[in-house]
């Protein structure tokens, strides 16, 4: 696991010490660049792999160039099946090998998480290249022939010093995460996961192929017995986290809550594992999942350490935390993430954890009525009938009661336009204050995915964990995680991301993910095998953050100074009364709903004010709009 960061037609040698510096707690184990032609690659290291300087990057073989940042899971494998032999043991030279045999087809072999750069100096080709879920990030900027790419959006913007992208920032605001490409800053993009940026340097010609489309697996039908789907699974979920353990050459532990996700990898880890070591978070203000992890881990002899997390340190970590992010990020868990990894650093440098697993099998309680009924197509008649019962019901404060459940399932159900539909039941921000917004937020990548997910013939469960694994998965989940774990250089392992999961998952029929009102119906059934029972049957809950006691304590002073500040950039966005309503509770919102919101804007003004006193950035506000 790597930091990485690339030129083309871009000079940037009076600053390069800036790269290594921001780039640092990404690979702080070796730092190099190398420059050929119109190209400057830089990589900073973190031992993963072939620990010994044939693992060192930039990489060079017979004029291919390379700067990697990622595991390739089953690369011995790939050496072994096309006959590939080299000094070097390290993944990255595999690549290489690869891409000499097959071309750009070796992606379609690879299994595992990658961002990298690609030279071939040969033909005057670049490739920019991202995995199939998207696990490790790629920014780019581009202007004119000039590119320059970055595993982080901080030193991409303290290079280039692009502008600000307000269209963004506004549809920030309405969903809490950035849809697909879209970044804060002007000129400046993500590469799509499953997706390689083909750069002709003799022609100047750019394209983008999409190499791994999720999508395709789901129009597949096959028809499993449980049985059947059963013991597939099993089988793909130990091979997948196998092969995570065994191409380590440092030790691997694994992060365990209380939950079936993170169990079933530690329990499967455990079998391929000497006394691994797991670790598990306890917060105040929320439910503690420590004692049901502290089963798991004493059921498999694993080296277990309970994480207390205090706050007491937030007021004065919380604008670090924020602002490894480069972007507004309002997903309240990355403090948690960032706490847990900085104390699992302490004893590894490689963990498992079970993202993906809710977005594959159907994990989220939201999910449920659209086993039943499919939303995204729903008649416009029985729309206003559920508006009309929304509009009477009292506001709910209790996130996890069943009335909560019905209540928010009137709400998303009662709006007939699908991008409504779909971000009121995902964040639920400012959906349904639409009106208290400067200018609409134009939604314009939400509405095409969502456009192409809702023309596919497929079920509404399938169009809705389709949708949330293109968004909020690449979008806020991943990103968070990596955040969380490179900020203290470790590095984070998905096995249900794995190459052979993400061809299962989808193919499965929905009576193994929603079974009734039973959500990861076949997760759970596997569970029986590996878990203590009371475990089985435990809610999703993932991180839970007691975001209202921190916009009413342990954040409140920081909010007030943020909101309250002589040049605050949201009343560009949204209207200043609402906030200031809404701040004093005089909006008829739920406390939840209430916190986030606030939240969202405070991670907005962090980044603001990181960005204004940046530098290197040049910063214009335009006139407020009354």
């Amino acid at each position: 696991m790597c930091g990485i960061f690339g030129t083309i037609n871009y000079s940037i040698k009076t600053d390069e010490n800036i790269v290594f510096k921001e780039l640092f707690h990404r690979g702080p184990d070796q730092q190099r660049m190398t420059s050929v032609n119109s190209v400057e690659l830089y990589h900073t290291r973190l031992s993963i792999q072939d620990l010994t300087e044939n693992g060192s990057q930039p990489m060079i073989h017979n004029g291919l160039y390379i700067s990697f940042n990622g595991e390739i899971y089953n690369h011995f494998e790939l050496r072994k099946k096309y006959g590939l032999n080299s000094i070097s043991r390290s993944d990255t030279m595999t690549i290489l090998l690869m891409y000499e045999k097959l071309g750009m087809a070796m992606l379609e072999e690879f299994d595992g998480m990658f961002a990298f750069c690609l030279y071939d100096s040969n033909r005057e080709i670049i490739f920019l290249v991202r995995d199939r879920a998207g696990k490790k990030p790629l920014f780019v900027w581009q202007h004119n022939s000039s590119l320059v790419f970055s595993s982080e959006l901080n030193v991409l913007r303290k290079i280039v010093q692009p502008g600000v992208n307000r269209q963004a920032i506004n549809e920030y605001f309405y969903l809490g995460f950035h849809i697909k490409k879209q970044t804060p800053y002007e000129n400046t993009w993500e590469l799509e996961n499953g997706s390689y940026y083909q750069i002709d340097l003799n022609t100047d010609e750019h394209t983008t192929h999409r190499w791994f489309d999720i999508s395709s697996f789901y129009k597949k039908k096959i028809t499993l017995s449980e049985a059947e789907a059963l013991e597939e699974l099993d089988l793909r979920l130990n091979d997948s986290v196998r092969c995570r353990l065994e191409s380590s050459d440092v030790e691997v532990g694994s992060f365990l809550s209380g939950g079936i996700d993170s169990g079933l990898i530690t329990a499967i880890a455990s079998a391929n594992a000497t006394r691994l070591k797991t670790f598990t978070v306890r917060m105040p203000g929320v439910y503690d999942e420590s004692a049901l992890a502290l089963k798991v881990a004493q059921r498999y002899e694993a080296v277990h350490t309970t994480i207390d997390i205090s706050f007491d340190h937030l007021k004065l970590d919380f604008e670090k935390i924020i602002g490894n992010y480069g972007e507004p990020f309002s997903d309240g868990s990355a403090i948690p993430s960032y706490y847990v990894s900085q104390a699992a650093k302490k004893h590894i440098s490689v963990v498992l954890n079970g993202d993906g697993a809710d977005e594959l099998f159907g994990g989220y309680r939201r999910y449920v009525p659209f086993r039943h009924f499919d939303f995204f197509s729903h008649h416009k008649f029985s729309g206003s009938l559920m508006k009309a019962m929304y509009k009477v019901l009292p506001v709910s404060h209790k996130k996890k009661s069943l009335y909560n459940y019905f209540y928010r399932l009137f709400k998303f159900a009662s709006y007939n336009d699908v991008t409504k539909l779909y971000a009121a039941a995902t964040s639920n921000l400012f959906v349904g204050f639409e009106r208290e917004f400067i200018e609409a937020p134009k939604l314009k990548n939400l509405k095409q995915i969502l456009k192409q997910v809702n023309a596919m013939p497929i079920s509404g469960l399938q169009k809705m964990l389709l949708a949330d694994f293109d968004t909020i998965l690449f979008g806020a989940l991943l990103p968070k995680m990596d955040i969380a774990t490179m900020a203290h250089s470790l590095e984070a392992r998905s096995p249900f991301l794995g190459k052979k999961m993400l061809e299962f998952a989808p193919v499965l029929e929905d009576k193994y993910k929603i079974r009734r009102f039973t959500t990861k119906y076949l997760l759970r059934q596997l569970a029986k095998k590996y878990l203590p029972a009371e475990l089985i049957q435990q809610p999703k809950r993932g991180f839970e953050i007691p975001l209202k006691m921190w916009m009413d304590n342990d954040l409140h002073e920081i909010l007030t100074d943020y909101l309250f500040s002589s040049n605050p950039l949201y009343p560009e966005f949204i209207r200043k009364k609402f906030v200031t309503d809404l701040f004093e509770r005089r909006v008829h919102i739920s406390e939840q709903t209430r916190a986030k919101i606030l939240y969202s804007i405070l991670c907005l003004e962090v980044w603001n004010r990181q960005l204004t006193n940046d530098p290197h950035v040049v910063f214009t506000k335009r006139q407020l709009i009354p």
